[in-house]
């Protein structure tokens, strides 16, 4: 049975996201030992925290003090940010959230980014003509959808980071809600799935639902395949699984290059755009490596291995340093995940090292942090120093 026929019945989908997010914003979605607070423009208390914890606590708080619209859930843009930078926001306040005794509760962060996220979503599904990389399953659009924002096409990515994060809060709250919620996500990016023979090698996850798109890419199919293998953890379905397997083998397929690297897309004719990014070599390591944990099959375990290791010799830290901050804190992520089944210190040290760089030679005396020619801050960057910083102060279970 095909990815398509497999969930259309699914009643994640019929039911959508509307409800389901308003139903998550409302309920318990962290209960932490330390005393129930709101971080929001509260210092952390230095006494109790030092290291990566602190400055994870640091940049957190001024990303929430530069960036965030107080009572909106959403971040500062043109007036609001675009859906990549919000996921990205979102993640790092979950890998927050997953800090041993932090000492100060993100209860009130965790419900003000779903209640952002739902100014995302598409209730109307006519953001995006008909065409033949259009899906109109909901989803979130790629700006704030109407009224207050013009809405628009839906990325693939964009709903993948959504998704992996809401299956994360899943794990720590057990609300029916936040998985409901990550299952309408897997069904959009199952039914993206372009089976096409008339496609140059046939398959793959597409950039956005726009009819003129013309990629599928690692960025989209990857991520993709591990939301798949969080869903199967969580919910034994065997659909997803599959997709799974479906959508790594075909990244290995049509995108691994002779370096042993993953290039970035191919086109309707099969030409491959060979551009290396750290973030698709990350994607394919956390995808294999999950992969691994849930069927056995060692051989998942060895080519996440051998993607790790072109990796580090490929992207030294001119090459990791030229990136927007988010792609390495993406690859750091899963590089850091194999790790910790593979019991191997390169990834920690790596990412401690760039991280402690941006801390030393990028960040402002308001703790905001440069990136982008000319340098200036930014709320991608100020996100993915949270990210590196809270994963480094956490343990490896809690990323996916």
């Amino acid at each position: 049975m095909t990815p398509h026929s497999d969930h259309r019945g699914r009643r994640t989908v019929r039911r959508g996201l509307l409800a389901l997010l308003f139903a998550a914003i409302g309920c318990a979605l962290l209960a932490p030992s330390a005393p129930a607070a709101s971080s929001h423009h509260k210092k952390p208390r230095k006494q109790a925290l030092r290291g990566d914890p602190l400055r994870a606590a640091l940049a957190f708080e001024e990303m929430q003090a530069h960036y965030y619209i107080a009572g909106s859930g959403l971040y500062e843009g043109e007036p609001f940010s675009s859906l990549w930078p919000f996921s990205q926001a979102f993640a790092a306040t979950v890998s927050m959230a997953g800090i041993p005794r932090l000492g100060i509760s993100l209860t009130s962060e965790l419900r003000s980014r779903l209640v952002g996220l739902h100014n995302y979503l598409d209730t109307s599904n006519s953001g995006a003509p008909e065409g033949t990389f259009t899906s109109t399953l909901t989803a979130f659009d790629a700006t704030v959808a109407p009224p207050a924002g013009p809405g628009g096409a839906k990325y693939y990515d964009d709903n993948d980071w959504v998704g992996i994060e809401l299956a994360r809060l899943y794990e720590l709250s057990h609300s029916p809600s936040l998985l409901a919620g990550a299952e309408t996500i897997m069904a959009f990016e199952m039914a993206g799935w372009q089976a096409s023979p008339e496609l140059g090698c046939p398959g793959g996850v597409p950039f956005s639902n726009e009819p003129e798109n013309s990629q599928r890419n690692t960025v989209t199919t990857a991520p993709a395949a591990e939301l798949a293998v969080q869903l199967y953890r969580i919910t034994h379905s065997a659909q997803y699984l599959q997709f799974a397997e479906m959508a790594y083998a075909w990244v290995r397929q049509c995108l691994l290059q002779p370096s042993g690297l993953y290039a970035d897309h191919v086109n309707r004719k099969g030409v491959v755009e060979p551009t290396l990014w750290s973030y698709n070599q990350g994607t394919m390591i956390g995808a294999g490596t999950l992969l691994y944990q849930a069927t056995g099959n060692g051989a998942y375990l060895n080519q996440a291995r051998q993607t790790a290791q072109a990796a580090l010799a490929y992207f030294t830290p001119e090459r990791l340093g030229s990136e927007i901050a988010s792609f390495p804190s993406i690859y750091f992520r899963n590089l850091l995940y194999l790790d910790s089944v593979t019991h191997e210190p390169p990834g920690p040290k790596i990412a401690q090292a760039y991280v402690d760089y941006a801390w030393q030679h990028l960040r402002l005396k308001n703790d905001l942090f440069l990136g982008g020619e000319p340098p200036e801050p930014e709320l991608l960057v100020q996100a993915a120093i949270v990210q590196i910083y809270a994963l480094l102060s956490s343990p490896p279970r809690s990323y996916f």
